[in-house]
């Protein structure tokens, strides 16, 4: 059986991108490492000036400290290459160390330095495979969450459904397509060809193994909400737009890939995945104004068992619903808290 996993490219075009990526990265890291010395007091001066809590030094350190993990990585993989050589048999295993240590070192190092403080509850609904996890998506760094609380504490490998794009991060790239992964074309997420993709990580699940899910597509924020409300009044049913729309705090779920995985899986449990405290951070000047410095990031997970999923197609789509008001719902109430607070 053909894989459809990884990217559907062509040789020439994964090998041009990494001509750039590869070089790119390595020298990027090493110009921030080697302008430190003068970038750093300018920056520092910059947030005295400004009493922004030294965001600015927090960002330039975090950027320098993201490249020196590309470097190392990139470096590790090709160190990896040439170990399957000699052992092929370990190196799924190999690779899949290193996303987690990838994912550990940027997450680590983000929540130093911006001193978050990030806080688990359920983390027993993900100890066991094999199975689906689907998470609420509100920043580019709650991508690092599932290498981070899953695989990395529990060893459970996941399969991720990622976007394209993606592939221009060197890293993704090279260790992305070793491991079962699929990089899918973004405002495609409904095609023949790549549910398809989606479909195929459902295959095969072993007990330490998953598939990782982020129903909305992309990230929340209010204007993609309105604009994905106005596109489902024209063609969605009107129970599902109005279901939709009283989601406040999420993207409704994009069925086609969470059915998919259902349908390839009808045995496999579905946990999910809700967090809170990357919302104001949506832009580099979010960050760069101190968006993130002093934030309590908080997670919470909860599983399904696959008997109570209905297995009939127009049920799925209530449920999924249902367990998406439940994030929304969740949502909701921190968001009340914090206002409380604040």
């Amino acid at each position: 059986m053909t894989r459809l996993v990884g990217s559907d490219e062509t040789a020439l075009t994964r090998w041009g991108r990494r001509a750039i990526t590869i070089p790119g990265y390595w020298i990027a890291g090493a110009l921030a490492i080697a302008t430190l010395p003068i970038s750093f007091p300018l920056v520092l001066l910059h947030d005295a000036l400004r009493g922004n809590r030294w965001s600015g030094v927090r960002s330039l350190l975090a950027l320098t400290h993201y490249l020196v993990g590309e470097a190392l990585g990139i470096t590790a993989s090709g160190m990896l290459w040439l170990a399957a050589r000699v052992a092929p048999s370990r190196a799924n295993e190999w690779n899949f160390r290193l996303q987690c240590w990838w994912a550990s070192w940027l997450y680590g190092g983000t929540s130093r330095l911006y001193g978050l403080q990030t806080r688990v509850r359920g983390e027993a609904a993900i100890r066991d495979g094999p199975l689906l996890i689907l998470m609420r998506h509100a920043s580019v760094v709650d991508t690092l969450l599932p290498a981070v609380l899953v695989s990395s504490r529990t060893g459970l490998q996941l399969r991720y459904v990622m976007k394209r794009e993606l592939l221009w991060d060197p890293c993704l790239d090279i260790v992305g397509q070793r491991l079962r992964n699929a990089f899918v074309r973004r405002g495609q997420g409904g095609s023949e060809a790549e549910i398809a993709r989606v479909r195929e990580l459902a295959r095969e699940l072993g007990p330490r193994e998953g598939v990782m899910l982020f129903p909305e597509g992309t990230r929340f924020t209010p204007r993609k909400r309105e604009q994905l409300l106005a596109r489902l009044a024209e063609s969605a049913e009107p129970e599902l737009v109005e279901r939709s729309r009283a989601l406040r705090y999420v993207l409704p779920p994009r069925l086609g890939g969470v059915l998919a995985l259902l349908e390839e899986a009808p045995g496999v449990d579905v946990a999910f995945c809700v967090h809170t405290g990357f919302e104001s951070l949506r832009t580099l000047n979010d960050l760069w104004n101190g968006a993130l410095v002093g934030r309590a990031i908080d997670v919470e997970f909860w599983r399904v068992p696959a008997a109570s999923i209905p297995a009939e197609s127009a049920a799925r789509v209530d449920w999924l619903f249902a367990q998406w008001e439940r994030v929304d719902a969740w949502l909701e109430a921190r968001a009340a808290d914090a206002a409380i607070a604040t």
